[in-house]
């Protein structure tokens, strides 16, 4: 059974409170060198992948259910310092992490609150850290900008059991409350690297025997005619202004999403789904 250890904090001025809400900005992130984390699901995931937790914020009278308890005692196992808040220095530090389901009312039948938000330690992934078997595919996400869009395509390429996903920069910032909630966990489930060396990066994928196609509305056959058998690596890029000239340059093939409305691009995340899961079709459904 869990305990409390300490009293509870009830002002939102609290230092430790507000060190907590500043990792809402990418700078505070990168300064403290943690980031936000909520959600029963995700913070779980968040352990099994041994990233280290650094506090823990809740609140006591919230947390009488027994797999928050559950979840309560794992956190302060693995070595994060617990600490007690009020409910209203929690839903401050909660809408910092961008949390819908903060006020009980808004909560979904069947949805279990946590009423928890931890911080934990920012985390790298190399080139090496990569494990490849046969058929595998990787996502290269060049200049995306939007949170909720990288979330959701890091969900999706998760769901099919991607090997990896490369972000070019300027691109948005993997811990970004709004990201982290978005990939429902996948952050911590697929190896995430962040480069800037194009070159490096496609000589990699050249020498690892990967095949790049981006996505264009305009080049190459049609997405659903496109061979996507082995070693695939998708190429999206930024939702208005596409692909950058020096990652088409590095671009083999190509796959055309056609538009015939009068839209002028389609959302980054719903064209890589698409693509994603005609890779996935193609060599993990078909006999």
């Amino acid at each position: 059974m869990f305990t409390q250890q300490h009293s509870t904090i009830t002002s939102v001025n609290n230092q430790r409170v507000a060190a907590a809400r500043k990792l809402q900005a990418r700078k505070y992130r990168q300064r403290q060198r943690r980031f936000l984390v909520e959600g029963f699901e995700i913070l779980h995931l968040a352990l099994d992948a041994g990233i280290q937790p650094v506090e823990v914020f809740y609140c006591e009278e919230q947390c009488r259910e027994k797999a928050v308890q559950q979840l309560l005692n794992r956190l302060r196992n693995a070595g994060a310092a617990l600490v007690a808040v009020s409910t209203q220095v929690l839903h401050t530090l909660s809408a910092a992490a961008g949390n819908v389901y903060a006020s009980p009312h808004k909560a979904p039948p069947n949805v279990i609150q946590t009423h928890i938000v931890a911080t934990f330690a920012l985390f790298e992934v190399s080139f090496q850290d990569i494990s490849l078997a046969d058929d595998e595919l990787i996502l290269v996400l060049d200049g995306t900008q939007t949170p909720s869009n990288l979330g959701m395509i890091l969900r999706t390429a998760d769901a099919v059991g991607a090997a990896a996903v490369f972000l070019i920069p300027p691109c948005v910032d993997i811990f970004h409350p709004k990201s982290v909630r978005g990939s429902h966990g996948s952050l911590f489930s697929i190896p995430l690297v962040q480069t800037a060396d194009i070159p490096r990066l496609f000589g990699w994928l050249r020498e690892k025997g990967f095949r790049t196609m981006g996505a264009d509305p305009h080049l190459g056959k049609l997405w659903n005619q496109e061979n996507w058998k082995g070693r695939v690596a998708i190429v999206l890029g930024h939702d208005v202004r596409g692909i950058s000239d020096a990652v088409r340059a590095q671009t083999e093939e190509w796959a055309r999403l056609p538009m015939t409305g009068k839209v002028e691009s389609l959302n980054v995340a719903v064209a890589g789904s698409v693509l994603i899961y005609e890779w996935f079709r193609a060599n993990r459904l078909e006999p």
